[in-house]
């Protein structure tokens, strides 16, 4: 059953206005390096699960990029595309559902795969939809997802409160505060899935000048969408502030700047009684003290001085 965010959930994204950012950057020309690069990883991490996936979920990933690769890489037989608002291709033909990746509209134990590439980061309910997407995997389902990282646009971060504390004496959030690798790991085990894993992937992209970031960044659809954001119009004067502090700070010997992306990659799998469990209290055969070599000192007993 689709379920939307829960109560206590805090709102820190404005969903209607990303998805009209998105828009604009379709309209635009999507600017796609990051999201190629990260279609490319996903496809490159599954290549070596020695297992094809019957029916699996594409969630949330602008355009065709996912699956034109996992295609490619022969690792599925059918994918499904779930998205708000459709943006893609013409080359791959993917059976497509509209749906908010906050409200899977589901049944439980449906998919063998559910993967996602530089969307679920945009989210309100991040441990809603891990569990919603975990209810979704059949047994023994894989969930693989790369989202963008707490150490994103730390540049960007770092120059604009600068800049707005010179000149408007006070800072405005202006770039997503992200999670970061520990707490996006933790909400894999509390959504309930086995074997969780959380690594990072940073990437450097240099640009001829912040403007060209930000220029960049409106045609990915990924310009300030938070609730709490300002919403008086940027002032030249602090814009050309948050320019030059950038350039002081973060450009390289020939001039250009330098723009981190933190991808955070999550992947798990739906509980099955075949995978790998814990040993149960006092299942061990082997006692510690003879793999290690060593005595083994009951309790209360003194070691010698």
């Amino acid at each position: 059953m689709a379920q939307g965010p829960t109560s206590a959930s805090p709102l820190i994204f404005d969903r209607m206005l990303i998805r009209a950012r998105r828009r604009r950057a379709a309209a635009m020309g999507l600017t796609t390096f990051l999201l190629a690069r990260v279609a490319d990883d996903l496809a490159e991490r599954l290549s070596v699960v020695l297992r094809r996936f019957d029916l699996a979920l594409d969630l949330g990933t602008p355009g065709e990029a996912v699956r034109a690769a996992l295609t490619q890489v022969g690792a599925v037989k059918r994918i499904i595309a779930a998205d708000a608002l459709p943006v893609g291709g013409a080359t791959i033909k993917s059976p497509f559902v509209a749906a908010d990746e906050e409200a899977l509209p589901f049944r439980d134990a449906t998919f063998d795969l559910v993967v996602s590439a530089l969307a679920l980061q945009f989210v309100n309910d991040l441990p809603g939809v891990l569990v919603q997407v975990r209810r979704a995997l059949k047994p023994d389902g894989l969930f693989l997802a790369a989202l963008v990282g707490g150490e994103t646009l730390t540049e960007l971060r770092q120059a604009f409160a600068v800049a707005e504390s010179d000149v408007e004496a006070g800072a405005s959030p202006r770039v997503a505060p992200f999670a970061d690798l520990r707490d996006l790991g933790a909400l894999l085990q509390r959504a309930g899935f086995a074997l969780p894993v959380a690594d990072a992937d940073r990437v450097t992209v240099r640009y001829d000048s912040v403007l060209a970031l930000m220029h960049d960044l409106r045609r990915m659809g990924a310009t300030n969408a938070l609730i709490d954001r300002r919403r008086t119009p940027l002032k030249r004067a602090t814009l050309m502030r948050m320019a030059e502090i950038y350039g002081e700070r973060f450009a390289d010997e020939d001039g250009r700047v330098r723009a981190t992306f933190e991808i955070v990659w999550l992947s798990g799998w739906a509980p099955h009684p075949s995978q790998q469990q814990p040993l149960r209290p006092g299942a061990a055969k082997t006692r510690l003290a003879d793999a290690l070599g060593t005595r083994e000192i009951s309790t209360g007993e003194k070691t010698g001085g």
